[in-house]
């Protein structure tokens, strides 16, 4: 929102109630006014949000796995309720304002069961719910200023991205989610499916994180060395996601298609254990899940487990090496990392010197 309309609802929003809300909130107002969250038009009611944990499916029908709430308090929605406007605000400052159209209590327990398929606090989804104010509100939004990015020349909209593609004469594109540096088994799954589609979308995740992730500041850097020395130019581009990451598994690998989906990509990279954590998760669920949603309208391109085999001289995996596992070198994210940590390179065989020197050179490379 611009010029004499954006002075005119911020008048508005003068003589307004209003509610504070988390950055990671701030973030969601964005990404549902920019199309990230397309269809979205603002936070869930109670049907679309029960529809969602039940059926994985908006009211509408249409495919959508992570509820997108906002949730509160219920003593600081004192002086406003059901069909009244209010200002959402960040450390004062106003974000957007909302018609809240109904508010209505949250269930902890079956939040978590719905979305994690657990009610473990110590998953770290389970945690962040467990967290949550107890009241949640549904309505539409119009958002009024936007953040600055952290890296803002790669912080493109679905409508900038999709510009993007066209210019570049790219009918198919691949969406690639990430949160790490890349190591060389990352670099096989981008190349191997770019290799069938006209253009590559890096996009991570710049948001809250568990400890033991890799920091944004390391994964751009990192990925900025990679495109820098080992891409095409005109085949792949890096651009940021402002999101946090829930962890939710294959729920969440539905989800992150559907973004990618709205920035214009056609096809979309779905490895092993997508946005799992720990063992709560089969290393395939997030594979098994796309049989529900024949009409998602993204393509999922699944990779099973791959290793780098020192017989076949480069990364493969259990479909295309015939040699036995003590020929082969797991990207053990576990491995990389103490590795690393202990001030040490992977072989480059698991990662470019490149990339290992970037976090090496990092004091605190990792969330703590």
């Amino acid at each position: 929102m611009k010029g004499e309309k954006l002075e005119r609802a911020l008048e508005e929003a003068g003589g307004m109630p209003s509610l504070e809300i988390s950055l990671e909130l701030v973030r969601e107002c964005e990404n549902i006014a920019s199309g990230e969250f397309s269809p979205l038009t603002g936070f869930m009611g109670r049907e679309d949000y029960e529809e969602v944990l039940d059926h994985m499916r908006l009211s509408s029908d249409l495919p959508w796995t992570i509820p997108i709430v906002l949730h509160t308090e219920r003593e600081r929605t004192d002086g406003f309720g059901d069909g009244r406007e209010i200002v959402l605000t960040h450390e004062g400052r106003p974000v957007a304002l909302m018609e809240v159209e109904e508010s209505f209590p949250l269930d902890r327990k079956r939040h978590a069961l719905g979305v994690y398929g657990t009610d473990d606090p110590d998953h770290p989804g389970v945690a962040k719910t467990n967290s949550m104010g107890g009241l949640l509100l549904g309505g539409e939004i119009r958002l009024l200023t936007q953040t600055e990015s952290v890296f803002p020349q790669y912080h493109l909209r679905p409508i900038e991205t999709r510009i993007l593609f066209k210019e570049k004469g790219w009918r198919t594109v691949v969406g690639f989610q990430t949160r790490n540096v890349p190591h060389m088994g990352h670099e096989y799954l981008q190349k191997t499916s770019l290799s069938f589609t006209d253009g590559l979308l890096i996009n991570p995740v710049i948001g809250r994180k568990k400890p033991g992730d890799f920091k944004d500041e390391v994964i751009i850097k990192a990925y900025q060395s990679l495109i820098e020395n080992y891409y095409l130019r005109e085949r792949a581009v890096l651009v940021t996601l402002q999101l946090d990451m829930r962890y939710a598994g294959p729920r969440e690998a539905i989800f992150h298609s559907i973004v990618r989906k709205n920035y214009g990509c056609t096809h979309f990279i779905v490895g092993r254990d997508h946005a799992g954590v720990g063992n709560y998760y089969e290393p395939y669920a997030a594979h098994e899940i796309f049989e529900n949603f024949p009409d998602l309208g993204i393509s999922p391109l699944f990779f099973t487990s791959f290793f780098h085999c020192k017989r076949c001289g480069g990364v493969a995996n259990d479909k295309t090496c015939p040699h036995p596992d003590s020929d082969h070198e797991s990207f053990s994210g576990t491995r990389i990392r103490s590795l690393l940590t202990s001030g040490k390179r992977p072989p480059q065989e698991i990662m470019r010197p490149e990339i290992a020197d970037i976090v090496l050179g990092w004091e605190e490379p990792f969330v703590a």
